[in-house]
């Protein structure tokens, strides 16, 4: 048993679909969820910039004496994942292993779409699990850069039709290529699950990257002895920027009030992993 928190890092928002689901499977876990808001997006930086924010945002996290750490960012999780594993004193996992695990799983044609990030595409991490995994499978991947401001601005909310118009032409090439599922790469990207299911269609299964991972982190954790028991749960939020914006549409994704929980972090402050 071990009732210390968890810390889950996102370049924005889009982790909160990860905290949501670890929330639901695991209600007796603490958990500190730090949004880089002041910083996002990290898909278009370079890797040397995400590596370097990536630490930032685990060091953060180690000095609020988490037990284990969740990369709950796409990108992060392909440029920095295994630079993090190896530095961090406490468990760590990304989204990409849960998730390539998941869509191979899934597959019935062996051909898996994967939209994320441009840096996430351009890391080829995805492609390379998969491919580990199984030889025979066929990828198709696709950079979806609008969809990760679309999100964090909440335009998505006011603009749901031209929404879809993005996501038709991002994803055309995908349906093209006849793919039977597809990986949501990024975590803000469940949050728009439903327009891009109506886009792909109803046959292709889409991979809910913070589903798997959270799921994933309780692995981890029963398998570190870290579970939390006899815990009343909860999360407490920090950003880099931002705290009104984030506090309004965090709000409307995790169905409840967070104004008052959440708090500003000068994230300069810290310079990498522990």
């Amino acid at each position: 048993m071990d009732n210390r928190p968890i810390g889950v890092f996102d370049s924005g928002l889009g982790g909160l679909t990860a905290v949501r689901e670890i929330l639901r499977i695991l209600p007796d876990e603490q958990i500190i969820y730090f949004g880089d808001t002041g910083r996002v997006p990290y898909g278009s930086r370079s890797r040397n910039i995400i590596i370097q924010y990536s630490r930032q945002d685990a060091a953060f996290l180690m000095s609020k004496h988490v037990k284990a750490i969740v990369s709950a960012c796409g990108t992060a999780s392909s440029v920095a994942g295994a630079l993090l594993a190896k530095e961090l004193s406490v468990p760590f996992t990304g989204v990409l292993e849960p998730t390539a695990q998941a869509a191979a799983k899934a597959t019935r044609n062996g051909r898996i779409g994967v939209i994320a990030t441009d840096a996430t595409i351009r890391s080829g991490s995805f492609q390379q699990a998969l491919q580990t995994i199984s030889k025979k499978l066929q990828v198709f991947a696709k950079s979806c850069p609008l969809f990760v401001p679309i999100v964090e601005s909440g335009f998505m909310l006011d603009h749901p039709d031209i929404t879809k118009e993005i996501a038709e032409t991002y994803l055309a090439p995908l349906r093209e290529a006849q793919v039977d599922t597809v990986i949501l790469g990024c975590t803000h990207y469940p949050i728009l699950k439903r327009i891009i299911g109506e886009v792909v269609g109803e046959s292709v299964r889409l991979i809910d990257s913070g589903r798997e991972t959270a799921a994933y982190c309780r692995t981890l954790l029963k398998k570190n002895h870290l579970l939390a028991e006899n815990s009343s749960g909860g999360c407490s939020f920090y950003v880099s920027d931002r705290i009104d914006d984030f506090s309004r549409i965090a709000g409307i994704f995790l169905r409840e009030d967070v104004h008052g929980s959440v708090q500003l972090v000068d994230i300069d402050k810290y310079e990498g992993a522990n």
